[in-house]
């Protein structure tokens, strides 16, 4: 039972509530506090938040900004929060992550919410299992956290096409982030929808949603004036009633803020505190501070470098926030993974794709183990609260399991036949607009076009992101955005021409997310004649997919497999399952599934070596692995109980 829900206690705890108001109204007489102060050591030695129970507060006014404090009810009130996104975290391990939150000393919690999870397919709603978004926020209320809500509908995150669903991009005029009727139309039904679960777990309903966020950083892009006043009557018209708040970096604050809104701030270095809280005091006079985003570390890039944040830097920062008097919330506290294909990407000079991985550097580990971050916050916020934290969760166990082998192996081209009928086209036509999936196109994964040609000479393409070019079943070269040409070789007679094309991930920052369609874009030419009769086909590899590859369809790997292909051997678990890290030493690139679980891609490229394997999607007994690999197999399959990212053992 929630503790903060007032309305499910006994009515003889009424005279309980009166009897601990007035003793808090006593002690703050006798403390010579001031609601509107903003006195640190005040609130090292009161934590008003803690002095009475969640479930006895009287739910009035919520979260106020009044002068330069936050006030919750007539309290003064510092936001110490820790960013945990449930849709990258296996919902098993939810409370886990959770309680490491509370146990660090922080008081609130901050999530997004993604809507090309929420609605893939437009009109169709999920709100179940991994992305239960309710069932995520009354957890947190279970565990004693305050949330801040930041809905979207656009999110960044790092995630694909900044947690926009792709469909949208089915309209050739489409103009994201916008209010383009076409683009708010979508907004609203979203909206509709997302809302009518999220009102009632505010605060004024009895729930623990203390502010809300409207959109992010739109200063960054800053396209519609209009905009961001329609998301905020889109979040009022349809009951948010709490606090709101916009957030922005350094480069956008001065055009993010909106009227009747908090601004915000994001930030790593501490030196930019000064200039943006200064800049926060001349455009919306006093109010409360607030570090919306305290970076704790970076996200990857594929080929770059692993992105490490040292935590002493990171403590400094953080004492610096809190000691100027202003409220933070810890991006990231806890990453976690871009299972699937959810990773997004960066593309300025050069188009760069996000790993697998969400480690971030985070206070906690991709896994969820703790860190020296952790360990110096916790002493931190454990000396700020002036009230014993409770003790951190013991680990969650890692294993390393027996190296599999891979024992059965299906080839892409002989697995076709055992696909959904492919589409036939005159010409090519990208992923999102591709008469599939109810008329909503393909979000993720691969495609893979085929015609015929009779001669040799010069392909060229428009290829988003990464094409590799066939003929029959041998690999000729790739297309990308810096090789936009390949030579066909000799051939003789009518040819079957391949190009399995990846969406690597849409941009999720930026001002070109317009311009995101993924596969082969607008037509291919072959000595700069345009090819014509294509069959097109999706290969999104969602849990349905496999479900074609019946056993019969398998067989035992030759010496000499054709690329690429998939592979299938047994992972045997004797005892309780336990997390663990695939290492793919000796393969080049592909995607990883367990029992139909798609836990990412790899790339020998680097810096992320190892896959993160929850324990909790593991079964007793034999569990399916299969390997996606497009060029080169290793001899096994392998696992350990450390992750490796940039080519070193991460060590907390």
């Amino acid at each position: 039972m929630p503790k903060w829900n007032v309305r499910r206690r006994p009515g003889r705890m009424l005279g309980l509530l009166l009897l601990v108001i007035l003793s808090l109204l006593v002690l703050r007489r006798y403390l010579h506090l001031q609601p509107g102060g903003c006195d640190l050591e005040v609130a090292r030695r009161v934590n008003w938040h803690r002095l009475t129970p969640l479930w006895l507060r009287h739910r009035r006014l919520g979260l106020q900004a009044k002068g330069q404090n936050f006030m919750l009810e007539d309290s003064a009130f510092w936001i110490f929060g820790g960013s945990v996104h449930y849709f990258r975290v296996p919902r098993e391990y939810w409370r886990d992550r959770l309680l490491k939150v509370k146990a660090c000393g922080l008081n609130t919690l901050t999530t997004y919410v993604p809507w090309n999870l929420h609605e893939p397919e437009r009109g169709k709603f999920d709100f179940s299992g991994n992305v239960d978004l309710e069932a995520f926020v009354l957890l947190a209320a279970e565990v004693g956290l305050w949330v801040i809500l930041r809905p979207g509908p656009y999110i960044c995150s790092e995630m694909d096409l900044g947690g926009l669903p792709s469909w949208l991009l089915q309209d050739p005029d489409m103009r994201l982030r916008t209010t383009y009727k076409g683009f708010t139309e979508a907004v609203d039904l979203y909206f509709d929808h997302l809302m009518v679960r999220v009102v009632p777990l505010q605060y004024k309903h009895g729930g623990p949603i203390i502010a809300v966020q409207v959109e992010n950083e739109y200063g960054s892009y800053n396209k519609d004036p209009a905009y961001m006043p329609y998301v905020k009557k889109a979040l009022e018209d349809r009951g948010i009633v709490e606090l709101l708040l916009t957030s922005d970096n350094k480069d956008g604050l001065s055009k993010g803020i909106v009227d009747g809104v908090l601004a915000t701030i994001n930030l790593q270095p501490q030196n930019e505190l000064q200039f943006l809280t200064t800049f926060l005091l001349s455009v919306q006079g006093v109010q409360p501070r607030m570090v919306m985003e305290c970076w704790t570390g970076w996200f990857d890039s594929w080929g770059g470098p692993h992105s490490i944040l040292d935590s002493a830097e990171v403590l400094k920062t953080v004492s610096a926030i809190i000691n100027a008097g202003s409220s933070i919330n810890l991006y990231m506290f806890h990453g976690g993974t871009n299972f699937g294909f959810i990773n997004g990407a960066m593309h300025f000079q050069d188009y760069k794709s996000d790993v697998t991985s969400y480690d971030y550097d985070a206070v906690l580990t991709e896994a969820g183990d703790y860190t020296a971050k952790y360990t110096g916050l916790r002493e931190f916020f454990g000396s700020v609260s002036g009230a014993p934290l409770p003790a951190p969760p013991d680990l969650l166990p890692k294993t390393a399991y027996e190296p599999v082998m891979p024992a059965l192996y299906l080839s892409l081209w002989d697995a076709l036949p055992y696909l959904e009928e492919p589409v036939t086209s005159e010409k090519p036509v990208n992923m999102e607009n591709l008469p599939i999936n109810g008329g909503n196109g393909q979000s993720f994964g691969y495609t893979l076009y085929e015609t015929t040609i009779t001669s040799s000479g010069i392909l060229s393409a428009y290829v988003r992101d990464r094409g590799q070019v066939f003929v029959n079943t041998v690999s000729i070269g790739f297309l990308d955005y810096k090789r936009e040409k390949v030579v066909i070789p000799s051939i003789q007679g009518f040819t079957m021409l391949r190009i399995l094309v990846e969406n690597r991930g849409q941009v999720n920052y930026g001002t070109n997310i317009d311009d995101q369609r993924k596969g082969l874009i607008g037509n291919i030419y072959l000595n700069d004649s345009p090819l014509k009769k294509f069959k097109i086909y999706s290969l999104d590899m969602k849990k349905s997919f496999f479900q074609r590859f019946h056993a019969d369809k398998w067989n035992p790997v030759p010496d000499v497999p054709v690329f690429p292909a998939f592979f299938s051997g047994p992972l045997f678990v004797s005892l309780s399952p336990c997390d663990t890290f695939v290492k793919l030493e000796g393969w080049e690139k592909g995607v990883v599934f367990i029992n139909g679980q798609n836990l990412g891609c790899y790339w020998n490229i680097g810096p992320q070596e190892t896959l993160y394997l929850p324990g909790a999607w593991l079964d007793q007994g034999l569990n399916q692995v299969i390997v996606f690999e497009e060029k080169m197999a290793g001899p096994v399959i392998q696992f350990t109980e450390t992750p490796y990212l940039g080519r070193h053992q991460y060590l907390n």
